[in-house]
């Protein structure tokens, strides 16, 4: 604990064990709101907030998300690591007079939240469009994940750790700086080097190599059939998917082809064209790019080299020429920002020729 205790970070973990601490029964009970499509940085993230307030401070709690948790890692991690996150109802809204967004802001459409209601708390790593209008706020861009901060708030609360929570916290922060590669301070490595200890190595495993479905295979197979690439930049349009989270997983291991140095992603679900775009190129501002070829910014969003977002198409699935021409146009944007000829020959880059 002494190293960490001497970095700048770790204010942000006393900061908020102050705010909760004078606060405490005032904002009991407290709904506890992660981004529509929770993954694992997210959901540990909450995780802990929830057990920090209700142990240390007897505030009340509710974990809640909007849409679904999709990606079977994180299905895995929910169920291994018994977390309390529900799908939000209309009801806790009205229950609850305060909330604490979680890896996400009042601003962003990505969250369930009232954008008439103010928050009580935020706690994020992203970027802000707009300074969060809260009561309490932390906005960390360089952490590396949301995750450091409340794992450095429970270190410093002088709580016991669950084997559960350590396990979450482990996994929120490994996910999200990509197994430590993109900790850009020191103070990330030492905070996980940390909470380590405590994991549960053997559940940790298993969150991270679930079985997976046949359907899987089936989007896998579809998203490598209609890549194309051309000059580092791979592209795949997935169609109607199950849940949104296979695009951002279809961008992440597209990326992992050899010379290419930029994914783009999509699919189609509930109205909407998911969209994420990965670079491992350290001087792109991806969430910068994805915002400058959405029609709304806010609709966009990430942080260093991950981005995504969702907007509007057409509420009917079948109305093919919307939805193909919504990509298309995504496309080009693309393109032009990156400053790439439109008439450039894309090619198939896993086509054998094989009939």
């Amino acid at each position: 604990m002494k190293s960490i205790t001497r970095h700048f970070s770790v204010q942000n973990g006393r900061k908020l064990l102050r705010y909760l601490e004078k606060k405490s029964a005032a904002i009991s009970p407290l709904l506890i709101v992660t981004h529509d499509y929770p993954d694992p940085d997210a959901i540990s993230t909450a995780y802990a907030l929830h057990y920090i307030c209700e142990k240390k401070f007897r505030i009340r709690s509710r974990i809640v998300y909007g849409g679904i948790i999709g990606r079977v890692e994180n299905r895995e991690m929910v169920s291994q690591l018994k977390i309390p996150i529900h799908k939000i109802h209309p009801s806790d809204i009205r229950k609850y007079d305060h909330a604490a967004l979680i890896d996400t802001q009042p601003d962003f459409e990505n969250n369930p939240y009232p954008r008439n209601r103010k928050v009580t708390i935020v706690i994020d790593q992203h970027p802000y469009v707009k300074k969060p209008l809260a009561d309490f706020s932390i906005i960390d861009t360089d952490c590396g994940a949301t995750s450091v901060i409340l794992t450095q708030a429970l270190l410093l609360s002088g709580l016991e750790i669950p084997r559960k929570l350590a396990t979450a916290l482990v996994y929120g922060i490994l996910s999200d700086t990509l197994n430590l590669y993109r900790a850009k301070r020191t103070d990330i490595i030492e905070t996980y080097l940390a909470i380590l200890p405590l994991c549960d190595m053997r559940a940790l495993i298993k969150i991270q190599h679930p079985p997976k479905s046949k359907k899987f295979f089936r989007t896998l197979n579809k998203g490598l059939n209609v890549a194309k690439a051309m000059r580092g930049l791979i592209i795949s349009h997935l169609g109607v998917v199950e849940h949104p989270d296979l695009v951002s997983e279809l961008a992440d291991f597209l990326l992992t082809c050899k010379g290419m140095e930029r994914s783009l992603c999509t699919g189609r679900y509930k109205g909407k064209l998911h969209v994420s775009l990965r670079s491992n190129r350290p001087t792109d501002d991806t969430p910068e790019i994805l915002r400058n070829i959405f029609d709304d910014r806010k609709e966009a969003g990430g942080h260093d080299m991950v981005a995504g977002g969702a907007f509007h198409v057409t509420g009917q699935e079948k109305d093919e020429n919307r939805w193909q021409e919504a990509e298309s146009v995504l496309v080009q944007r693309l393109l032009k920002r990156l400053r790439m000829p439109k008439r450039a020959d894309f090619y198939a880059p896993f086509w054998t020729g094989a009939s």
